[in-house]
């Protein structure tokens, strides 16, 4: 073989490695651990913050949607900042145009499925504004659970800070100490609280963009007593032991109440999901037998007879299996 065969081979193997190197390098740059920091916290600040309106507006251009057209229009929906920030306390990496876009992929795919399925026109239109809100529903599962999560932990976290405190640690030290030990996702919110003070937040201010971040009640008390006590003085550290023993109590009783009412929920999801699980059975091995459901008046007010019955009963079963404390 010639030796201008054996170059361009040693050539494009060269070029077939620099080509995977640049490929891995731009997606490290794009989608790398790195990358999800400095969008998380980013997606933090324009979530939570108390920013000026210009510094708000340029963080919201960088995250609600990469194309301008969606930006403007986006910013011209109401209240699209809580929904912004709703995303940010689900700890999601979507975007609000990622969000929208997502709703209409599901539509879409709910709309090829409507010559497979001989149903009414006012059914299939209720199952597409059902089907419309499943990535919401996605989004605000994952807040519940990281919510719960950042409830669980917050009791470890005031005893550190009480710890901190008698060791003779300052308070923003403490924070920092928390940001450092304590995971995700709770560590990262302090972690934040501990940056702003060191940026020249206030203390009083970024206490409240924390509460702000993460609304979970027992964690409000713990920034209210913080701003009380820098107010009228005391100990703080034992502020914080009575705190914490009083979040452990309340997940405790909340831990046994939802073992008491577990039989309660199941029934409810069971009854509720039955009646329909029902129907899409009949209507793939006998869709005549449904049929008579849309086509005879008497079957409309049945429906709707049905669908009130089960209307009130799922939110009597809710009010029976859900205790407040």
């Amino acid at each position: 073989m010639s030796t201008i065969f054996y170059a361009f081979g040693i050539l494009l193997f060269v070029a077939v490695v620099l080509s995977v190197e640049a490929i891995y390098l731009w997606w490290n740059n794009a989608h790398g651990p790195a990358a999800k920091r400095i969008e998380a916290r980013l997606r933090a600040l324009s979530a939570g913050g108390h920013v000026s309106a210009e510094r708000l507006s340029i963080l919201k251009k960088r995250l609600l949607s990469d194309s301008p057209r969606m930006q403007r229009w986006l910013m011209s929906v109401p209240r699209i900042g809580a929904l912004d920030r709703w995303l940010e306390q689900s700890g999601s990496t979507w975007s609000v145009a990622q969000l929208f876009g997502y709703c209409g992929l599901v539509v879409l795919c709910a709309v090829a499925l409507i010559p497979l399925v001989p149903v009414p026109l006012p059914i299939i239109l209720g199952c597409m504004a059902f089907v419309w809100l499943l990535p919401f529903l996605h989004v605000m599962r994952l807040r519940t659970k990281r919510l719960k999560q950042m409830e669980v932990q917050l009791p470890d976290a005031v005893d550190m800070i009480s710890r901190a405190l008698r060791a003779g640690h300052s308070f923003a030290g403490a924070l920092g100490m928390v940001g450092q030990e304590i995971k995700a996702p709770l560590g990262p919110e302090f972690r934040t609280t501990f940056e702003e003070i060191n940026y020249g937040v206030a203390l009083d201010e970024a206490m409240t963009n924390l509460a702000m971040r993460v609304p979970v009640g027992d964690l409000r008390y713990f920034v209210i007593a913080v701003l009380i006590q820098r107010e009228s003085g005391g100990n703080l550290a034992e502020i914080l032991d009575t705190i914490g023993t009083m979040v452990r109590e309340r997940l405790k009783l909340f831990d046994k109440i939802r073992v008491l009412s577990a039989e309660g929920r199941l029934s409810a999801w069971i009854l509720g999901l039955l009646p329909f699980g029902t129907a899409g059975l009949i209507m793939v091995v006998n869709p005549g037998f449904m049929r008579v459901l849309w086509e005879d008046p008497i079957g409309w007010r049945m429906v709707g007879a049905a669908m009130t019955s089960m209307i009130f009963g799922v939110l009597w079963m809710r009010k029976i299996i859900r205790i407040r404390v």
